[in-house]
């Protein structure tokens, strides 16, 4: 198999894995912040292990975005790689639903981003809150991937990361730094998560390019 359909494919599966446990552990916990966040992090260290020598497991838009904002990977492979991953966002999304529909569950919910809510946060608010997670969360991948010495722990890193911002950002937005993770629930969904969308989709792409910009300035271009 051609090396770089390989790379799509692995990260439709990684993305598949994130989107399923992730979006799933929200829904049957009723968005319980510890269960929440750990299966977020601990489905991106799952999966970074199972794929991560074959594509590097971005698994987000975002952080190819940045990948490619620091020349770290090519407009072609930019493009192969969000393909993929919405390829696997809507076939996690999909085997979410095709499980939820015969539970009591239902399908109303699949875990969709959204703002307001029991917080009452204004869509500037959700604007903010997830670009500084995502700024957070992707300067962290990019700081523990460009050292070779720390490629064996990178994946607990960015597993235990995107578990943090998690922490706060659950009950603000539902955390999203991670636009197809939104996409795909959101319009399998329908209703208001469609409608809210796109703070979900810019935010978190703002803030991969802010942190890619901050990391050439700051630590240099390291191939």
């Amino acid at each position: 198999m051609e090396k770089n359909l390989k790379k799509y494919i692995a990260e439709a599966i990684g993305t598949m894995i994130l989107v399923f446990f992730g979006c799933g552990t929200a829904v049957i916990t009723n968005g319980a912040i510890v269960p929440t966040a750990l299966a977020f992090g601990l489905a991106i260290v799952a999966a970074a292990y199972a794929i991560g020598d074959i594509s590097g497991c971005h698994v987000n838009p975002a952080v190819s975005l940045a990948m490619l904002i620091t020349q770290k990977m090519s407009v072609k492979d930019f493009c192969g790689y969000v393909l993929g991953q919405m390829v696997g966002a809507f076939a996690g999304t999909g085997l979410l639903y095709a499980i939820l529909y015969s539970t009591d569950f239902g399908t109303a919910n699949l875990g969709a981003n959204a703002y307001g809510g029991e917080v009452n946060l204004t869509a500037c608010g959700a604007f903010l809150i997830e670009i500084v997670l995502t700024f957070v969360f992707v300067y962290t991948i990019l700081g523990v991937t460009s050292d070779k010495e720390k490629k064996h722990i990178a994946p607990i890193v960015i597993g235990l990361t995107l578990c943090f911002v998690h922490l706060i950002g659950i009950k603000l937005t539902g955390t999203s730094v991670n636009p197809i993770r939104s996409i795909a629930p959101a319009i399998v969904s329908g209703g208001e998560a469609v409608k809210q969308l796109w703070i979900f989709v810019v935010a978190p792409f703002v803030g991969a390019a802010l942190s890619a910009c901050t990391y050439t300035l700051l630590n240099g271009k390291k191939k």
